[in-house]
């Protein structure tokens, strides 16, 4: 298992993996932050954009905060790094 802090941007224009900004993997959905329906599209955008089953990914952390820790079972973080094809920092 994996763990990534990440940075939501919530009520974005489009659902996206948009970069990293130093550890920190930025990600952006189009849905609000509420009722956890922004934890679970950040979920499934993480999931699709690795290749893995949506129960791989889940938010671990900071469920009511832009930056959140999100477990990612299967994969290490380099070969999240080479799946997402976005070079850290």
């Amino acid at each position: 298992m994996t763990r990534l802090t990440i940075k939501v941007s919530p009520k974005a224009s489009r659902n996206a993996v948009t970069g990293w900004l130093g550890e920190t993997l930025k990600i952006a959905v189009t849905t609000a932050p509420e009722r956890g329906k922004a934890n679970a599209a950040v979920e499934a955008l993480l999931a699709e954009a690795l290749d893995l089953p949506k129960s791989a990914v889940s938010v671990a952390a900071g469920h009511t905060s832009k930056t959140k820790q999100v477990e990612i079972i299967g994969l290490t973080r380099a070969e999240i790094e080479i799946r997402l094809r976005i070079p850290p920092g």
